[in-house]
């Protein structure tokens, strides 16, 4: 039911926080939204996450952040990654 998040954006300044947007078009619900906070939020290296619901992106602010653990904990709580 879910479908592959796209990036949408990734940047990265020395010293400076990674933004990594994902398009998540499944999410439809404060439910939805709450449940890929809760995961996103245990990947190392967070330290913030915003899920809009109008626009259905996902986006993940913190140091370091890998791809794979990102794309693994959106799979967790329910939504396909790639």
């Amino acid at each position: 039911m879910g479908y592959t998040p796209l990036v949408l954006n990734r940047t990265r300044e020395d010293g400076v926080s990674e933004t990594v947007s994902y398009s998540v078009p499944a999410i439809h619900c404060a439910r939805c939204a709450m449940s890929i906070r809760e995961e996103v939020s245990e990947v190392e290296g967070v330290e913030d996450v915003d899920v809009d619901l109008a626009s259905k992106v996902v986006t993940i602010m913190g140091l370091e952040l890998d791809d794979a653990e990102l794309r693994a904990a959106i799979v967790e709580a329910g939504y396909e990654a790639a």
